[in-house]
Order: structure tokens, then C-alpha cells, then sequence
């Protein structure tokens, strides 16, 4: 296989929820183009926020995971805002249906059943990334092609609000994920700081100025009281805290 290495930064081509949300983005701008018209929508306000919205949600996943090693909350809150556009164009199909007097399949409704349960297929490819990417959100398409391309747009509004509750699920399940691995490993703004008081530590340890933990004997560093009546003051603190709760005063 191939060295992915210099497509860090772009591993969502691999992600399934990023494969399904191009798949929702591109039923959403031909659903647009063919049934969107001057007397339903005589300004394209309508036209502009859904395809936006489908838009907003392939982009952010895009982001969000761009950013995964540099801020997991910027990950986490832009698949957020991923999930918050794709419920809202889930609104704009809903609304489709009540404006003709339907609603949404039934969740016992076969056609509904086999659109949500149609298999994303991993993505195959390992090298020239961006083409075999987007054959293969093609070949995806394919396969709720006969409910996103119908000339029924009831058919093809029905589809999507069932591919978009699919979405949101892997959504959730990424946010829960990624919330997880934050939680055990922290971010990079808390790599950043262990990083920075590591450094600090060695310091005192090079220069001889740090005393010991009277409790675990581990090096101790400078740090300031932020409340009673001490705020303001430094205070040795142990290196080992919170597991360690040792302190010396200054001087």
C-alpha cells in the first residue's frame, strides 16, 4: 500500500460519514436543480439554503477531522456544526412532504429499511487519492440512485431524510469517539502545556533550585496560589500533582 503520510491532514477521503455526506450533497443540488423552480421558490432563497446546508456539513466534517491533531474541541465542534446542518436541510425535505400533504416513510416502511441499511463500502483506494476518491463517492451514489434521481421528488425527499438520519448517527458516534480520546489523551493546548512545564521543570532541576516533594520526594515546581489566603503567591508545588498534593513555601 501506498505511503498516506502526506495526506495526513486529508484522512476524512477514507471516512465513511464524509463518503455519505458528499453522497447527501450532491442528491441535494440535483433535487434542487430539477424541482426548485421560479414559482416555488421565486427568489432561490430556498435553493441557496439547501444546498448551502449540504455544503456546511460535507465541509465541516472535512475540517474537523483536518484538525484532529491540533484541537480535538475545534474537531469536535465543527462536526457539530456538521450535524446542526444536516438537521436542518433533514427540515427543509420534511417541510417538502407537508407542503404536499406526505410525510416521511414509516420506519417499518421497506423502502425506508433498505435505503437506511444500504452498505458504505470502505474505500478501496491507497494512490492517486482525490481521483479514486471521487469515483468511489460516485459508486456510492449509485447505489441510491434510484431513489435520489427519481422524477417523483416526494421518492427522492424521502430518501434523503433517511440518508440524512443515517448522517447524523455517524456523527454522533465520531463526536462520542473523538470526545473519548480527548478526555484520556487531552488536546494539543494540553500537550502543549505538559510540554511547557516538562521544560520548566528541567530547568529548576539543571539550575539546582528545585527542592524535593517532602511527600514523594519527586522535584517540585514554582506555581501561584489563585485563591484564599495565599492568592497571589508562589508556593512550591509537587511535579507528581494531583496524584502528589506536596507543597513548600517559597524562600
Amino acid at each position: 500500500m501506498a505511503d498516506r503520510s502526506f495526506l495526513s491532514g486529508n484522512g476524512y477521503f477514507w471516512l465513511d460519514a464524509w463518503v455519505l455526506a458528499n453522497v447527501i450533497q450532491l442528491g441535494t443540488q440535483k433535487f434542487c436543480l430539477r424541482f426548485l423552480n421560479p414559482r416555488i421558490d421565486p427568489c432561490g432563497r430556498l435553493f441557496d439554503q439547501m444546498t448551502q446546508a449540504a455544503r456546511s456539513g460535507t465541509a465541516n466534517i472535512a475540517e474537523g477531522y483536518a484538525r484532529r491533531d491540533t484541537s480535538k474541541e475545534t474537531e469536535m465542534r465543527l462536526y457539530d456544526v456538521a450535524k446542526a446542518s444536516f438537521a436542518e436541510l433533514a427540515g427543509d425535505f420534511t417541510n417538502w412532504l407537508l407542503l404536499a400533504g406526505e410525510a416521511p416513510w414509516s420506519e417499518s416502511d421497506p423502502e425506508e429499511r433498505t435505503v437506511f441499511s444500504m452498505p458504505i463500502d470502505k474505500a478501496p483506494f491507497s494512490d492517486d487519492v482525490r481521483h479514486n476518491s471521487a469515483l468511489h463517492v460516485l459508486g456510492q451514489y449509485g447505489k441510491f440512485s434510484r431513489w435520489l434521481d427519481s422524477e417523483d421528488s416526494l421518492v427522492a425527499a424521502r430518501a434523503l431524510i433517511v440518508l440524512l438520519a443515517r448522517e447524523t448517527m455517524m456523527l454522533g458516534k465520531k463526536l462520542s469517539a473523538t470526545h473519548a480520546e480527548f478526555v484520556e489523551k487531552g488536546g494539543f493546548a494540553e500537550s502543549l502545556t505538559r510540554d511547557r512545564l516538562a521544560a520548566r521543570d528541567a530547568a529548576h532541576a539543571a539550575a539546582g533550585d528545585a527542592p524535593l516533594c517532602p511527600k514523594c520526594g519527586k522535584p517540585m515546581r514554582k506555581r501561584v496560589a489563585k485563591r484564599g489566603t495565599n492568592a497571589g503567591n508562589e508556593f512550591w508545588s509537587c511535579t507528581a500533582y494531583p496524584e502528589c498534593n506536596g507543597t513548600r513555601p517559597v524562600g
